[in-house]
């Protein structure tokens, strides 16, 4: 088992929480979400702005982003389909992290390439903020950044590996975080580089 940093009240780091093998699979039950729920670019609301990264989902719901707002929904934006179960290895995963009695709902998948990177934001369109929200890493390492839970507080970010997984809630439930940016060829996990980021929320009050 890895171990276990606290970063902040709330946020806890768990460095090669996946092995080598479990990243392997993990990236090969993806693509076949992907294949069931293919890669979209969400946008910001009411701008229509583009996403600098690509995203799916694979739960009983799955977030998007378009002109119309932030929300969950079961279906794909694009195929009407409903989205793929979750992968059991990311269940396993939240049922030992998450220090919470009710599965996760919706798992977020964000494809990071390039430049792609994610700006500080809240995760708050979920109904129950009781729940810890779960993220796994794969590929090359992100700069991930934490904050406050108002805008313009204090930040520290940390390095975000290949197979790391971390978990905020609690006091740290709403805090502002995002990807500063992606360390390009610091992984071998994904043979044309790039990052994964799976992160796992339960939407609905249980």
């Amino acid at each position: 088992m890895s171990n276990r940093i606290e970063i902040a009240p709330g946020v806890v780091h768990y460095p090669g929480w996946f092995e080598r093998a479990a990243q392997e699979a993990l990236v090969a039950s993806l693509r076949e979400v992907a294949k069931a729920a293919p890669l979209f670019t969400p946008r910001m609301p009411r701008t229509g702005q583009p996403f600098s990264v690509k995203m799916t989902n694979c739960g009983a719901l799955g977030w998007v982003s378009d002109i119309n707002g932030y929300r969950y929904q079961p279906t794909h934006p694009d195929t009407g389909a409903a989205w793929p179960p979750m992968p059991l290895a990311l269940l396993d995963a939240w049922q030992s992290l998450a220090a919470y009695p009710h599965p996760p709902e919706a798992c977020l998948v964000n494809f990071y390439d390039g430049p792609a990177k994610m700006g500080l934001h809240q995760d708050r369109d979920e109904q129950d903020f009781d729940a810890p929200v779960l993220s796994v890493s794969l590929g090359d390492t992100g700069v991930f950044r934490v904050g406050a839970t108002t805008r313009g507080g204090p930040t520290r970010s940390v390095k975000l590996q290949s197979g790391d997984a971390l978990s905020f809630g609690g006091p740290a439930r709403l805090a502002f975080h995002g990807i500063d940016r992606i360390i390009p060829g610091t992984s071998t996990l994904l043979p044309q580089g790039g990052r994964i980021n799976l992160t796992l929320r339960r939407v609905t009050r249980p």
